[in-house]
């Protein structure tokens, strides 16, 4: 499948979360979320040859996409590596973070990946194709308990403990192998006026556990805290409730768990203060592109150092 950094990935809410940065001349910066290389070319173009830019992504297909510039650095790696990759090039202290959480258009639309339930592929899944397990991997010896928590919490699936049931009874007869295989198992389960939304949650659930993407998320987030400077900014869009409570909790109290620590006077100690309200895309921008429709922007700045 040919794709341009055009199609590869229409970046989402571009402006508002590159404005959410507060870009400086000659800081360094951070895009976790490489893709089709959108907000990182924005955010190049708004350095105007000044700084410096890493920008991370672990598919080897977004590498067609890189930015030639001196002031750009590709990082092939998943993000929840940050803190090694900023040490291993040098790198102490970041001016701003940002990440764009959502699944490039790309993964959706490649007809051989198997992240999208329009067509038939193989049950991979993986946004690494190097390493770890597929989808089908854990479709085939998954136990039942463990699937069923994977569809409740990462698709929020109401039918997923009879949907592990069925799961299990399929692959005795035969191993899952497509995606086709997965909605001939379930199908039935899935109640035809929620046929789509339902599907999307199931592949969703099985794209999350393939590629570790919560734990990753906190990794990430974990180590962007420590990197930024004072005054420095994360600007993260996310797409469904998992990650945007992930990221709210981190920038609210300092941790993934939204744990609030206060201080002898009752002030709650967090490393962040947040910039203004989330931010969602404009009915003309959802219009544009359907797949901005569920995103939110926030933002969050770091507090001075404690004396």
């Amino acid at each position: 499948m040919v794709t341009t950094a055009e199609t590869y990935h229409v970046p989402v809410l571009l402006d508002e979360s590159i404005d959410g940065l507060g870009l400086k001349p000659g800081g360094v910066y951070v895009d976790v979320t490489f893709g089709g290389g959108g907000h990182s070319r924005e955010i190049l173009r708004r350095l105007g040859g000044k700084g410096h830019l890493y920008s991370f992504d672990q598919d080897a297909d977004a590498e067609s996409n890189i930015v030639a510039s001196p002031n750009f650095t590709f990082v092939r790696s998943n993000f929840r590596y940050l803190k090694n990759w900023m040490r291993y090039y040098g790198v102490e202290q970041i001016d701003g973070l940002l990440a764009d959480l959502g699944v490039s258009s790309h993964h959706f639309d490649d007809e051989t990946r198997g992240f999208s339930f329009r067509f038939e592929a193989p049950l991979d899944m993986r946004m690494n194709k190097r390493a770890g397990q597929t989808a089908a991997d854990i479709l085939n010896k998954t136990d039942e308990s463990r699937l069923a928590d994977i569809l409740f919490l990462y698709g929020e699936l109401k039918q997923a403990r009879r949907m592990a049931a069925a799961i299990v009874k399929a692959r005795e007869q035969k191993p899952f192998a497509t995606t086709q295989d997965l909605l001939g198992a379930v199908g039935s389960l899935i109640p035809r006026e929620r046929e789509k939304k339902d599907a999307a949650k199931l592949f969703q659930a099985l794209r999350i556990e393939v590629n570790q993407e919560m734990t990753a998320l906190r990794d990430m987030l974990t180590a962007a805290t420590e990197l930024l400077r004072p005054g420095g900014r994360l600007s993260v869009i996310t797409y469904h409730s998992l990650e945007d409570r992930i990221v709210k909790n981190v920038m609210r109290s300092g941790n993934a768990e939204g744990k609030v620590e206060k201080d002898f006077f009752g002030r709650t100690e967090t490393p962040f203060d947040t910039v203004g309200k989330v931010i969602q895309p404009t009915a003309e921008e959802q219009q544009r592109n359907p797949r901005s429709r569920s995103a939110k922007l926030r933002i969050a700045e770091k507090r001075p150092e404690q004396a």
